[in-house]
């Protein structure tokens, strides 16, 4: 989206929304000597602890990373094994995440999904729909880039329909079009498993975003890990531009 618009002086030391890239499943089970499957199905665990404990410090919005458009190049075993631990989640966590008013959405290119996952990610985005809790979305077959072309291609049409002139695109209007859309962007990035690189994750929307990484295998991130990252959060001066003199002012 374009430069937020905060006032600093009301600005919260808790981020409205985290984004996640859930690393290193992989790496826990190779150095358990167990298949790469059994890291995956370890990490759901943090995945349930990451959503109570955001809902518990108060973020609104959790974005997480649970599979790349680059993802499909892995093994077919390991894919395979993915998208049935998906639907198996979405089948176990479901009622549990509507009983605490978590609402779901999911983003990506749904369409390269199996028929019976697109089914449940429906049915799950159509239970919570209503709920007013927090906003909890799970990006799957998704990449950056490819989010950035289609919303070009979304522009493109509407300027040959008629509907848009070249010169009233803008930030707004562009990211009106990307798949996080109507979503604040992320405050804070967390990434675990030691890389520090954002990998074609919400290229646009992380442009004004906090990046904490931490070396934490995905598997191990628990409410310590999470609170320091929020920690780090809160001793950031997020100045969007200004300098941090006008900041301080404001706040007095």
């Amino acid at each position: 989206m374009s430069e937020p618009s905060h006032d600093p002086a009301t600005d919260s030391s808790v981020p409205r929304h985290v984004a996640i890239i859930m690393d290193g499943n992989g790496r826990w089970a190779n150095n358990r000597k167990k298949p790469r499957h059994s890291g995956h199905r370890a990490g759901v665990k943090s995945v349930r602890l990451s959503v109570e404990v955001a809902a518990q410090r108060g973020v609104e919005f959790l974005t997480l990373f649970a599979f790349s458009s680059e993802n499909w190049a892995r093994p077919k075993e390991e894919v395979s094994s993915l998208m049935n631990l998906f639907v198996e989640a979405l089948r176990r966590e479901l009622d549990e995440l509507h009983r605490n008013n978590v609402r779901l959405k999911f983003i990506g290119a749904l369409h390269d999904l199996n028929a019976g996952l697109r089914e449940k990610i429906s049915h799950s985005e159509h239970k919570t729909q209503t709920n007013t809790g927090l906003n909890l979305t799970v990006a799957i077959s998704y990449g950056g880039r490819w989010d950035i072309i289609e919303a070009s291609k979304a522009l493109a049409r509407r300027v040959s329909e008629g509907s848009l002139q070249v010169d009233g695109i803008d930030d707004a209007s562009f990211a009106g079009e990307l798949q996080m859309s109507p979503m604040p962007d992320p405050d804070l990035l967390i990434r675990t498993g030691g890389e520090q690189r954002i990998s074609n994750f919400l290229l646009w929307n992380l442009a004004y975003a906090e990046l904490w990484f931490t070396d934490v295998l995905w598997p191990e991130f628990d409410e310590a890990v999470f609170d320091e990252a929020l920690n780090f959060y809160a001793g950031k001066q997020r100045r969007f531009g200004h300098t941090g003199d006008q900041i301080e002012a404001v706040e007095c």
